[in-house]
């Protein structure tokens, strides 16, 4: 199996044997009776949880725009990664790139805390920035309610061609799993740390109906995509179905790296 995070039903199951690093996975059963509910019980979560995220910001705390005045730890870097590079929704990069990479992925998922901080950026700058590879960003709310709120926060973003920035810095500064750190101050600190961000728009469209759809669309393409574990990679040639790419690690830049090539060299 490839590297990852399990979901919590598992974690509540007896241990495993021993067995090398594992990738956050969520049992079938619970992913299949999972998506049945979704259509019907996210628009309720995600409005629940988007409003009760702790907050200690009134809207004079709130700058209209993002910036890197008294930003976030790692907001310049992330700044200057995607700096001039497409935006467009949940993609990045241009849309004629040969070869195209979908990412599942969980805003508080340790291991794709370790696949964004450490294998993205060279993703970004070996292969996007040439024009070789658009990525597809797909955030799956899946551990726990602080899940849903960073769904929801990116999925706002996306509006303002922005997913990635914010996504990014949430990695960045992402905290213990289903501790409550991604809350409404989390969110309001990121949003602020994004140079250009329309901050007030995000925090209002978190709960906005274009927002619960494509939170549906994503639970849709999951189950479509059999995907049980994230980060859950896929690549292949652009306007064909991505092959699922069997990390070893979140980390194993090596075999995503192979991923891509073979798929430049289809499209040759």
């Amino acid at each position: 199996m490839p590297s990852g995070k399990r979901s919590r039903a598992q974690r509540h199951a007896p241990p495993p044997p021993p067995v090398s690093t594992r990738r956050r996975q969520a049992s079938p059963r619970v992913l299949f009776v999972g998506g049945a509910l979704a259509a019907v019980a996210v628009v309720v979560v995600v409005a629940l949880l988007v409003t009760h995220g702790n907050s200690s910001h009134t809207a004079s705390d709130v700058p209209t725009v993002g910036s890197l005045t008294n930003s976030l730890p790692g907001a310049a870097e992330t700044h200057e990664l995607f700096k001039g590079v497409a935006q467009v929704g949940l993609t990045l990069g241009s849309a004629h790139a040969p070869a195209t990479m979908v990412e599942y992925v969980d805003m508080q998922c340790p291991y794709c805390q370790q696949f964004e901080t450490q294998v993205m950026p060279d993703v970004v700058r070996k292969y996007v920035r040439p024009g070789k590879l658009r990525i597809e960003l797909r955030p799956w709310a899946f551990l726990g309610p602080d899940s849903f709120r960073g769904q929801a926060a990116v999925l706002a973003a996306s509006q303002q061609k922005k997913a990635f920035d914010l996504a990014a810095l949430l990695y960045d500064n992402q905290g213990i799993e289903n501790t409550g750190w991604l809350d409404d101050n989390m969110v309001t600190a990121a949003a602020k740390s994004v140079p250009g961000l329309l901050v007030r728009r995000l925090l209002t469209d978190r709960s906005s109906s274009p927002v619960k759809a494509r939170s549906q669309t994503i639970d849709t393409l999951a189950r479509e995509d059999h995907v049980n574990s994230t980060p859950t990679i896929l690549v292949g040639p652009t306007g064909a179905p991505g092959k699922v790419v069997n990390l070893q690690a979140p980390t194993d830049e090596a075999t995503l790296a192979r991923a891509i090539r073979s798929a430049l060299v289809s499209q040759a």
